[in-house]
């Protein structure tokens, strides 16, 4: 991957982090529980896969997906309006990133492990 891609993909990410956080009207996005952790874009920069990570049950998750989902084109047109420098602005693919989740559950093993040993973890 090349330094301006990494460059673009970093720029969406905290362009599209502060656009949930200020722009977004969906009760269903509660900006103070979602995250954009990574963006990847294609060589062509025509698509970008969003990894959202999502605070709260599945239920929540899944209604944040599809409400982000269903906003894509007002995320883009956005996105166009901030990024004026890009010449195409990818189409988002929005993603679930439950990489925080796994390392969450693996620390709760590790400390139910622990507690069961009479060890004790910090």
């Amino acid at each position: 991957m090349s330094r301006r891609t990494l460059r673009i993909n970093e720029l969406i990410r905290d362009e599209l982090s502060d656009i949930i956080r200020r722009e977004t009207r969906d009760p269903r996005i509660d900006p103070s529980v979602v995250s954009i952790t990574d963006v990847e874009t294609t060589q062509d920069l025509r698509h970008a896969k969003v990894y959202v990570s999502v605070l709260g049950t599945e239920e929540e998750r899944k209604a944040v997906m599809d409400a982000l989902t269903a906003g894509r084109a007002f995320y883009r047109r956005l996105l166009g309006q901030r990024l004026s420098d890009l010449h195409h602005i990818p189409e988002l693919h929005f993603k679930p990133d439950i990489s925080i989740e796994r390392g969450q559950r693996l620390t709760d093993i590790l400390n139910q492990l622990a507690r069961e040993r009479g060890e004790a973890r910090p």
